[in-house]
């Protein structure tokens, strides 16, 4: 049987990027770390490669050094199940040196992209006035007011 996973490329942060990412997010684990053989690029012993799950999802995170960095065109997308959740996720993404994008999207400290977005959103689009300013309020946040996009998509404030 055939299977996938992303593997995201780090310099060498692989193994702290697995830890947060799993103390973030329930149901989430570090499933095995494999450290570089002698003879290999990377030095002897040190962390190679992380598997972990975040929620029953499977990832793998690799110390392969400077040569490539992550961009925006490539982010792992977390939907939440309120405000609560949301904001509990933005900031401990963002903790230690992430950057606020815009819509909902931001930049943990170790360069990768997240898109922190309230379950119902894919739904909404069934309804095209109701998501149309819906995204028009997204449009003008950063991190995400779900109690601000559910106004704008029922129409009770300008959106």
């Amino acid at each position: 049987m055939t299977t996938f996973a992303p593997c995201l490329w780090f310099d060498d942060q692989a193994e702290q990027a697995a830890e947060l990412y799993c103390s973030l997010f329930p149901n989430s684990r570090i499933v095995s770390t494999v450290r570089y053989p002698e003879g290999t690029p990377g030095q002897a012993g040190s962390v190679m490669l992380v598997t972990f799950e975040i929620d029953g999802f499977q990832v793998q995170a690799l110390n392969g050094g400077p040569s490539f960095t992550f961009s925006p065109a490539v982010s792992l997308v977390a939907t939440v199940a309120d405000q609560e959740e949301l904001d509990r996720v933005w900031d401990g993404l963002l903790a230690d040196g992430g950057e606020p994008s815009q819509c909902g999207w931001l930049t943990d400290r170790f360069g990768f992209s997240w898109q922190v977005v309230p379950q119902g959103m894919e739904e909404m689009a069934s309804d095209p006035e109701r998501y149309g300013r819906a995204m028009r309020a997204v449009m003008g946040m950063v991190k995400l007011d779900i109690a601000a996009i559910e106004a704008a998509a029922d129409g009770r404030v300008p959106a």
